[in-house]
């Protein structure tokens, strides 16, 4: 009997992994924390001193009645923008997920492009709003991995952590849009908190699609990361 002819392994295509989160995901999901904040301080300099950011929000600077309101307004829509390619990119997650941070970006697109008037609000602006407070709130819950191996954040208690902490976020801002004299500081805290949240995600992802570390060659190239035995 001949013995079969065992393959050249340098000649063996490199099947592609589908946890794997490529760079532009990770650098889309940093930037939207990183552009939201620096808009937000830019801004913030280039209103009157009648401005207060612990009292005011970050509505107020992108409003008709803000200074250069398009420092806050464009930024408003890159923070969408970002939050789709991120979305794009995090194939590892299911779809829920990916549809919720879909849904975040389109309300950070509709908060730019309905701001609010010179005095009071408008119910677009308000429900755009609250909907991508919510949604970025929530999400964490749906990004948990529960089968195999996974990086802390997408256990059930991690998940389930990120939310418990995001709700009550939630929560205080909501307090403070009654009448509370730090809704501004309430606001920035949630907003880079949440929009950060999508970065942590897309970073420990592309860490366990290379085997537990961060840089180096991929060593599980082609294996899902369910099935993965050990992060290193």
């Amino acid at each position: 009997m001949t013995q079969a002819a065992r393959q050249d392994p340098a000649r063996v295509p490199i099947q592609p992994d589908p946890d794997f989160v490529p760079g532009w995901a990770v650098i889309s999901a940093a930037l939207a924390p990183l552009v939201a904040t620096v808009a937000w301080l830019v801004a913030g300099a280039l209103q009157p001193s009648t401005y207060s950011p612990m009292r005011q929000t970050i509505s107020v600077m992108a409003g008709l009645a803000g200074t250069d309101r398009w420092v806050m307004t464009w930024a408003l829509f890159a923070v969408g923008l970002a939050e789709f390619i991120t979305a794009a990119g995090l194939t590892a997650l299911r779809p829920p997920a990916r549809v919720v941070l879909l849904v975040a970006g389109i309300a950070s697109i509709g908060i730019a492009s309905f701001p609010e008037p010179v005095i009071g609000s408008t119910p677009f602006h308000i429900a755009f709003t609250a909907l991508g407070g919510a949604a970025l709130a929530i999400w964490p819950a749906f990004t948990v991995v529960r089968a195999g191996p996974r990086p802390a954040v997408l256990s059930p208690l991690g998940a389930a952590t990120a939310t418990a902490v995001f709700l009550i976020l939630l929560t205080w801002l909501i307090i403070e849009t009654q009448g509370g004299s730090q809704l501004g500081l309430a606001e920035r805290l949630t907003s880079s908190v949440e929009c950060g949240w999508p970065f942590v995600v897309a970073l420990s992802l592309r860490c366990a699609g290379r085997g537990g570390r961060c840089g180096g060659n991929r060593e599980h190239a082609g294996q899902p990361l369910a099935s993965r035995g050990s992060f290193r």
